[in-house]
């Protein structure tokens, strides 16, 4: 299978999605941060250092959706109709897990600005508890599912 953002030189470039269809095009991604009971036990009662560290974090993961182009040098600007960003926390081991949904109408997927969204959710977390914790470890970074677009849907197995 080739590459699509490299030409036939090998140099890359953005991909022209100019011919496709404009879609409704969905993404799901999730990832999560383990860390010291301690330090869940602050999360969960809003009483970390700096404050409302889901609240913060929720709008960290909103914010880098919509800057995923000035971030992803050959991701295309996407006008997202809809970013959700849902917290869970679990106590073995403890941990936060960031489930982030994003929508658009284009002719592109959203699947990196899903991606982008956890991982700065997930990096807002960790610098709003590192004070408490710096043992902390992101991981589980991934695509669970995505729909819309020329290439149909993929869920995670």
């Amino acid at each position: 299978m080739a590459l699509t953002h490299f030409d036939a030189q090998g140099a890359a470039h953005m991909v022209d999605v100019g011919a496709k269809d404009e879609t409704l095009r969905v993404a799901r991604a999730a990832g999560r941060i383990v860390m010291q009971p301690e330090t869940l036990a602050l999360v969960r009662a809003g009483t970390a250092r700096k404050g409302d560290v889901l609240g913060v974090a929720r709008i960290a993961a909103i914010q880098a959706a919509k800057r995923t182009a000035d971030l992803i040098p050959l991701a295309h600007p996407i006008p997202i109709t809809r970013v959700a960003a849902e917290f869970a926390d679990a106590d073995d081991p403890p941990a936060v897990t960031l489930t982030v949904t994003v929508e658009t109408v284009g002719r592109t997927g959203v699947e990196m600005e899903a991606l982008t969204a956890v991982s700065v959710g997930l990096l807002t977390i960790y610098d709003m508890c590192k004070a408490a914790d710096r043992g902390m470890r992101i991981e589980s970074v991934r695509l669970l599912e995505k729909s819309g677009g020329k290439s149909g849907s993929f869920v995670a197995g």
